[in-house]
């Protein structure tokens, strides 16, 4: 079987445009390979979510939202890896490991279920062979303390709540390849 197909879309160019704030990290860099350790363990990794920092973010904003997202994935629909909400607006920065399952304690902040079905951030694992993925990783400032949200919504719900909510969005996309 061959995996060949277009290139899909960045997801954020095909929503309305919002203003960009400072994202960072020490584990993963834009356009650049992760460490297998943020890969998923079904492949070669140790799902463990990268450290993220954030900065200059409108002065309006009240919460957060983390998600990372591979339009990569061969499913006509992509991939969610991991989809953080309420996060507060003291918190800054996510320190490597804090989208594992048992998480940290955020203020309230929760994990909605992935794609790999589980709450928390799923590593990459982009079937072996094929090209390099993108992963999307995105703070999005939020107008709002809390999105109407429960842990039983689904990426995409998330998503289009973010739609209507998000002031600003700064983003990272390292990329992830299995080889044969």
């Amino acid at each position: 079987m061959t995996l060949e197909r277009p290139i899909a879309p960045d997801p954020y160019e095909l929503l309305p445009t919002v203003p960009s704030f400072t994202l960072t990290s020490d584990d993963v860099q834009n356009g650049e390979p992760m460490d297998a350790r943020h890969a998923h363990g079904s492949t070669e990794g140790d799902n463990v979510s990268p450290q993220l920092t954030w900065s200059d973010f409108p002065a309006e904003t009240k919460s957060f939202a983390v998600t990372c997202y591979d339009p990569d994935a061969p499913t006509g629909s992509g991939f969610w890896h991991w989809v953080l909400v309420n996060v507060p607006v003291d918190v800054t920065q996510l320190p490597s490991g804090a989208g594992g399952a048992a998480g940290t304690d955020l203020g309230g902040a929760f994990s909605v279920r992935n794609d790999y079905g589980e709450q928390g951030y799923g590593g990459a694992a982009p079937p072996p062979g094929d090209r390099p993925h993108r992963y999307v990783f995105a703070v999005h400032a939020v107008d709002v303390d809390r999105l109407d949200l429960t842990p039983d919504a689904s990426p995409a719900y998330v998503g289009f709540n973010l739609t209507f909510h998000t002031l600003a969005r700064a983003v990272i996309r390292p990329t992830y390849q299995v080889k044969e």
